[in-house]
């Protein structure tokens, strides 16, 4: 499989114009292959979750290249990043970051409400099938108040893949929920993957839930202290 992802040399600096900078990440290199379902592992501190805002376009590396799709995301522009987040990239977080005062089909049409873009019968039936792949059609028109914790998680992975992304990053997506719920997350995870073939960049504390990916990158201090392919 081609990669869809490649980090060349990755430097991450945080103040790197005052007296005292930090370095996060340290000639960091690594490829994610299409369709893959992958698990960064680490301890707080590791800069894990920086490389992961850098893999999202959230935030830019101090030098080094970043390829998503054979595109160097290090030289394009605001727009251009945000044009390849909303077209190429699906977020789920620790926090599913639900509207409250909306149903379940309204949250997972959200990306599409935020960038203004017209809400077709194609896009409503795709909401709709979606919701019916995370278990909850019955629920569509629940407002998110009125759902478990675990059914909210589901809704926030709906929601990510509304715009049909190629890749996912997940930053600890389970990190709120029961071990039963975890387990029922990432064997969806795991079905989505195999069904729409979307690469999956897992962050994880867990090792339990890493070892389900099909490979594993530890982070330690900035740098690649592992990586397992099954």
């Amino acid at each position: 499989m081609p990669n869809i992802v490649e980090l060349k040399k990755i430097n991450k600096i945080y103040g790197e114009k005052t007296q005292n900078p930090t370095q996060v990440l340290f000639d960091l290199s690594l490829n994610f292959e299409e369709s893959s379902f992958n698990s960064i592992i680490g301890q707080s501190g590791s800069g894990k979750s920086t490389l992961l805002n850098i893999l999202g376009t959230l935030d830019k590396a101090t030098s080094g290249d970043v390829f998503i799709n054979g595109r160097n995301t290090q030289e394009m522009s605001s727009n251009e990043l945000s044009k390849l987040r909303n077209e190429s990239i699906g977020f789920i977080f620790q926090f599913h970051y639900l509207l409250p005062e909306f149903t379940a089909l309204e949250n997972v049409l959200m990306p599409y409400r935020i960038s203004k873009k017209p809400i077709t019968e194609e896009v409503l039936n795709r909401a709709n099938e979606l919701l019916d792949i995370v278990g909850l059609s019955k629920r569509k028109n629940n407002l998110a108040t009125n759902l478990s914790g675990g059914q909210q998680q589901r809704v926030a992975i709906a929601r990510s893949l509304i715009n049909n992304p190629k890749i996912i990053l997940a930053d600890e997506p389970t990190g709120n929920l029961d071990s039963d719920t975890t387990e029922q997350i990432y064997d969806l995870l795991r079905e989505i993957n195999q069904r729409f073939k979307t690469t999956f960049i897992i962050i994880t504390h867990d090792r339990h839930i890493a070892e389900k990916a099909d490979r594993i990158v530890e982070i330690l201090d900035g740098k690649i202290n592992l990586d397992i392919t099954k």
